[in-house]
């Protein structure tokens, strides 16, 4: 009963008490101080949430991304220089049609067969691409949302020339340089449509910065339908540096812009040029814009302010192209 000090084990013994008796010391006061805030379940090691994503990672470890790419890098970033994916029926078997270098094309095991997965696997075999059959889950962790229709297609980065070998290229033809410039394009399909133009009308390359700027993925090379293949691109790192290199050599730049202080109709594209593009929004950056000679405006018939990059870069080089067969 309470306060019997005669019941046994009531009274500790002198000298058999645990732990400090007088202090610590000081040795405990870190014990005492806070550790902040929980971290995720993810990040801490013995939390089953941690030994699931580890086990994640080791089994989706050196597949591909949504991208194409290992998954070793972070979620949602593409470098330039890695492969990607092209998801979907008819976005494969239209960059199979227009002959875009693939190194692979993946197809689920199970997948209703159509003419759309006929013809691409048909393709692919007739062009010596790899056709590899895998597991729907596969693709459901090379895709970002899971739209791919069952099938994937997987381009190999596209390998840029250099801006000198580009200009030394139009040097050699028998006909006065025809270059691109783009500045402020960020759709890939602007891109692809202004590399099908040059091609279609005699130019010799496209130039693009490094940075800031569209680039010739898989989209790019379904809208230049194949032209991509044929029709050499070079980033700059710096883009006036490189247009003012130019310049220096004997070729003209000339600017395209809605509010241009020289019309199409006075331009005389028989000299050497490089045509600087500029964005429908922005149009062309400040720095471009001092190094160009010349700015450019397509006459309006209508009541457009303005057209689309590549549809008025495919303007201009029809003039161009016209008057040099003259």
């Amino acid at each position: 009963m309470a306060g019997n000090s005669q019941r046994r084990g009531a009274v500790r013994k002198t000298g058999s008490k645990k732990g400090a008796v007088v202090g610590s010391g000081g040795k405990r006061r870190r014990g005492l101080e806070g550790r902040g805030a929980t971290p995720p379940a993810e990040q801490r090691t013995k939390h089953p949430a941690a030994k699931r994503a580890a086990a994640k990672a080791k089994a989706t470890q050196g597949r591909p991304s949504a991208r194409g790419g290992a998954t070793g890098r972070p979620a949602g970033r593409k470098t330039d220089d890695g492969p990607e994916l092209v998801l979907g029926r008819n976005p494969v078997v239209e960059c199979l049609r227009a002959d875009v270098p693939a190194t692979a094309l993946y197809v689920a095991v199970g997948t209703e067969n159509d003419d759309r997965l006929t013809e691409s696997v048909r393709l692919a075999a007739d062009s010596g691409i790899s056709i590899l059959e895998v597991p729907r889950t596969d693709l459901d962790r090379m895709s970002a949302n899971g739209l791919h229709q069952g099938v994937a297609l997987q381009v190999p980065p596209y390998r840029y020339a250099h801006p000198d070998d580009l200009l030394d290229r139009a040097r050699g033809s028998a006909a006065p340089a025809l270059l691109v410039a783009l500045d402020n394009i960020s759709d890939p399909r602007n891109l692809g449509a202004v590399i099908r133009s040059v091609a279609a009308f005699g130019g010799h390359g496209v130039l693009i910065p490094q940075r800031r700027s569209a680039s010739v993925t898989a989209v790019a090379w379904r809208t230049s339908a194949g032209a991509a293949a044929r029709l050499p691109v070079a980033r700059a790192t710096n883009l006036t540096r490189t247009l003012k290199d130019w310049a220096a050599q004997g070729v003209q730049v000339v600017g395209l812009d809605a509010g241009g202080d020289t019309t199409l109709d006075e331009f005389d594209g028989r000299e050497p040029t490089v045509i600087v593009v500029g964005s429908e929004g922005k149009g062309l950056s400040r720095l471009v814009r001092e190094t160009c000679d010349a700015v450019l405006s397509i006459p309006m018939a209508g009541p457009v302010e303005s057209l689309n990059a590549s549809v008025a870069a495919g303007v201009v080089l029809s003039e161009v192209a016209r008057q040099r067969r003259i």
